[in-house]
C-alpha cells in the first residue's frame, strides 16, 4: 500500500555531544527524518550513548533516523584511514540501535590513482563491510560526491557517476549495496541527472536534499576552467532542479526512503539564513512529493 510518508522529507545533523539537543528543536520545524553524519571517523562518540538520545529526542514524534554517515576514505592505509574503516564497522554495528539499517558515505579511493585502479581495492575493502552488514540486516549506500577528483585522479570517493557505478556493482553486485545520491553533485559536471534516475532507481536508498544553479550564459562567455565560477550547491527551492520530476521518478520506481536535506552550501541562504533556507527546502520538497499529509478516500461500498 502506497503512502505520502514512503518518502520522508528531513536534514542532516552532525554526530556529536548536542545531536539530540538538535534533533528535539527540529522536530517542531516539520522535518520528518534526519540522517546523523560523521566527518571522518566518530571520533569519541559512543554510538549506543547516541542512539539513546536521538530515540528519547523522537519520542512523541513521528520523525525517524534515517541513516548513519561516515565521509572519511576507508580504502587507504594511513593513520585516520584506518580509523575511518573502524567508523563504518562499528556505525554497521550500531545502525539498529538507532532504528535504521542504512549506513552511507564515500567508498574511498587510491589517492591519485585512477578509478578502474582503485576497483580491487574497493572489492576487498568492501566485500568485507558488506559482508559484515548483510549479517546486521544493514544496507550500504555511496554518495555521488567527486570531491575534486575524476576518472584519472583524486581522494576520497569512486562513485561518483554512471560510469563508475556500473565498475563498482559489477565488482560487488550485492543487492543491499546501493547509493546516496543527489542531483547537485551530476549538475556540477555537466550531467543531466533526471535520465539517470530511469536507469539507476533500484540502487538509490538515500537522497540528499542538495540542488545547484549552473549559469550557462557564463560558461558560454568565459568556459569553465576561467576565474568566474559558473555553479553554485544550492538548498532544494532555490536551484535548477525540478524536484516534482526527480519525486515522481522515485516513485515509480519504486523508491522508498528519506530525502534528507544537506544543508551549509547555499551562497545566499546561509549563516543566519542557514535554517530559513532549510525549512523553505522542507516545504518545498513536501509540496513536490504531493503535499504535508496522505490523503486516503475508501471507495464507496458496493451495492
Amino acid at each position: 500500500m502506497r503512502s505520502l510518508l514512503d518518502i520522508r522529507v528531513g536534514t542532516l545533523v552532525g554526530g556529536g555531544s548536542d545531536t539530540a539537543e538538535k534533533i528535539k528543536a527540529l522536530i517542531p520545524l516539520g522535518f520528518e527524518s534526519f540522517g546523523i553524519t560523521f566527518w571522518q571517523t566518530l571520533g569519541d562518540t559512543d554510538l549506543a550513548r547516541l542512539a539513546d538520545g536521538a530515540r528519547e529526542a523522537l519520542a512523541g514524534s513521528d520523525a525517524v533516523i534515517s541513516s548513519l554517515g561516515i565521509f572519511g576514505n576507508p580504502l587507504e592505509t594511513g593513520e585516520t584511514d584506518l580509523k575511518t574503516l573502524r567508523s563504518w564497522e562499528q556505525a554497521i554495528d550500531h545502525a539498529g540501535d538507532f532504528g535504521c539499517s542504512l549506513v552511507a558515505g564515500f567508498t574511498g579511493r587510491l589517492r591519485g590513482r585512477s578509478i578502474p585502479e582503485s576497483v580491487p581495492r574497493f572489492t576487498e575493502v568492501w566485500g568485507r563491510l558488506a559482508d559484515r552488514a548483510a549479517a546486521k540486516g544493514v544496507r550500504l549506500a555511496f554518495e555521488n560526491c567527486s570531491m575534486g577528483g575524476d576518472w584519472k585522479s583524486g581522494d576520497w570517493n569512486l562513485a561518483h557517476g554512471p560510469d563508475a557505478w556500473e565498475l563498482l556493482f559489477d565488482a560487488l553486485p550485492a543487492g543491499h549495496l546501493g547509493l546516496e545520491w543527489e542531483p547537485a553533485h551530476q549538475m556540477v559536471r555537466l550531467c543531466d541527472p533526471l535520465p539517470q534516475l530511469d536507469d539507476w532507481a533500484s540502487r538509490i536508498f538515500h537522497i540528499h536534499g542538495k540542488d545547484a544553479t549552473v549559469d550557462r550564459a557564463r560558461i558560454d562567455r568565459y568556459g569553465i576552467g576561467a576565474s568566474r565560477a559558473w555553479s553554485w550547491h544550492r538548498t532544494p527551492g532555490f536551484g535548477d532542479s525540478n524536484w516534482t520530476d526527480i519525486i515522481s521518478k522515485l516513485r515509480m520506481n519504486g523508491f522508498r526512503g528519506s530525502i534528507d536535506i544537506e544543508g551549509w552550501h547555499d551562497p545566499v541562504y546561509r549563516e543566519e539564513l542557514e535554517y530559513t533556507g532549510q525549512v523553505h527546502a522542507l516545504n518545498h520538497l513536501k509540496r513536490c512529493r504531493g503535499g504535508e499529509r496522505h490523503i486516503s478516500l475508501r471507495p464507496p461500498a458496493q451495492s
